[in-house]
């Protein structure tokens, strides 16, 4: 039977644009307003928008909103499958890995 792979295609496409690394690296260290995350990488808020939309369809980031404004933070189980995924795919024996 063939794996489905469509939940791995976007977490990796998540992964391969080096501002959706940034953002990444932004979160790691904390929930951030999307007005926080504009500011930080000097983009502008419909750009913001369709990053933010890859990452949180990868699963990788969550979501939250607060009146009028958007909280991003990663998803620590998103972010575990998403490691989780890439061992299966490129390592023989995930288990020596864990």
């Amino acid at each position: 039977m063939a794996e489905d792979y469509t939940r791995d295609a976007k977490i990796f496409k998540a992964l391969c644009d080096e501002k959706r690394l940034h953002i990444l690296e932004l979160l790691g260290t904390g929930e951030k307003c999307a007005c926080v995350l504009t500011d930080c990488m000097g983009i502008g808020q419909s750009s913001l928008s369709y990053h933010m939309k890859i990452l949180c369809e990868s699963g990788i980031v969550v979501s939250r909103q607060d009146g009028k404004w958007t909280y991003y933070r990663i998803s620590e189980s998103g972010s575990k499958h998403a490691s989780r995924r890439l061992l299966e795919l490129t390592v023989r024996n995930v288990a020596d890995y864990e």
